[in-house]
């Protein structure tokens, strides 16, 4: 035997180690085609799951309204008075300063008044001389008449001489009116308090020229500041619940941090079809004279509570073609717009007065493209923490 044959592997031992390594490369190949096929199904989940969007969502809180309307206003007061001067000339002098506390009839400034002295001096001249012919013609008549009873003149001469009188005795009481005018007019050269209160305002000094009638200005203005008026502009839907002797709290610039009280006096009873709203007025006590007529205030209303009335974040509006809405998220995480109304803006939250209800679950900010029916992914809410480090 030659050694070639010696080291020939035999027929069978070459076939099992065709079929080992043909079984190799199977496992191989099987084993590459599943790592592909579960590549491929990661792939296809993470796909999908990036398909659905994550939304935050928040419930809409309840009870809105109680003691939560602020408006603004202006402080004025309850009895103001613009004195204006009922007759020309110059001002004389005057007593009462701004800032100063008068009384009813407290003399506040004198007008001197030349041309209606002279003309005060000719109505009493006026009225002398018809006096004198008054008595005149009475002297004359009653004279005439006891010589018409004698038959010495006629009733014709007896009815002109009485005639005579009844014109004399009319231009007595014309010069007598008009002397009275002028003395009234006179009256008016003291400029006085109409009542209780603050000289708020002085427009004239000593040597103004006076003009009297609609055409003058205000020489003062007296107000009563004891009590304050304020009138507030109310939206239409909140006017229902205001009501007359509510309790209404004020705040003011000057005292930050202190809150006063009034109370409501009266409504308008009507809406302003240009603004959309009625008009209230606020009575306040002001004894002790902090507050300023003519300031700023802002009134809080202390409406009754409505859980109609429901506050989410403006965020989670949305509008577009179909109107507002808001997107709410069911029991499945299947989204549901809803058409809502606004009833008041807060700027980051507004009020709905209709369209979702208390338990909802609404989307705090829709991604575009969302719609009816999809499904969404709840993100977990953040920690406290969270919310401290945001």
């Amino acid at each position: 035997m030659s050694p070639e044959t010696l080291h020939t592997p035999p027929p069978r031992r070459l076939r099992l180690a065709g079929i080992i390594a043909a079984i190799v490369v199977l496992a191989i190949v099987v084993a590459g085609v599943a790592t592909r096929a579960n590549d491929s199904r990661r792939l296809r989940e993470w796909t999908n799951d990036q398909a659905v969007p994550t939304v935050s969502v928040v419930k809409p809180d309840g009870g809105q309204g109680d003691g939560d309307l602020q408006l603004p206003g202006r402080l004025q007061a309850y009895a103001r008075a613009p004195i204006f001067a009922r007759t020309s000339g110059y001002l004389k002098y005057w007593k009462a300063d701004i800032g100063q506390k008068v009384k009813a009839g407290d003399l506040l400034a004198e007008i001197e008044t030349p041309d209606l002295d002279q003309q005060l001096l000719q109505a009493k001249a006026d009225l002398a001389s018809a006096r004198a012919n008054e008595a005149l013609a009475s002297t004359t008549a009653k004279r005439w008449q006891a010589m018409r009873d004698s038959d010495s003149v006629s009733k014709q001469e007896v009815d002109e001489k009485t005639g005579d009188y009844d014109a004399k005795h009319a231009l007595a009481q014309a010069a007598q009116a008009n002397l009275e005018r002028i003395q009234a007019l006179k009256g008016f050269a003291k400029l006085v308090a109409p009542f209780d209160g603050v000289v708020t305002a002085r427009e004239t000094d000593v040597g103004a020229l006076i003009n009297a009638g609609g055409g003058g200005q205000e020489l003062f203005v007296v107000s009563d500041v004891r009590k304050l008026r304020m009138y507030v502009n109310v939206p239409q839907n909140y006017a229902p619940s205001i009501r007359q002797g509510a309790t209404v709290k004020l705040a003011v610039p000057e005292y930050p941090g202190k809150s006063f009280t009034g109370t409501v006096e009266s409504t308008s009873s009507a809406i302003n079809a240009a603004s959309g709203t009625t008009l209230v007025q606020v009575s306040v006590d002001n004894a002790d004279g902090k507050l300023l007529p003519g300031g700023y205030a802002s009134v809080t209303f202390d409406l009754p509570s409505d859980g109609a009335l429901l506050r989410v974040p403006a965020s989670a509006l949305v509008f577009d073609e179909k109107g507002l809405r808001v997107a709410v998220v069911d029991a499945q995480n299947k989204v549901k717009f809803k058409d809502v109304t606004i009833t008041r803006d807060f700027g980051k939250t507004v009020q709905l007065g209709s369209g979702i209800a208390a338990g909802d679950r609404l989307i705090e900010s829709p991604p575009d493209g969302l719609a009816d029916g999809d499904t969404v992914r709840i993100a977990a809410p953040k920690a406290e923490g969270d919310h401290a480090k945001a």
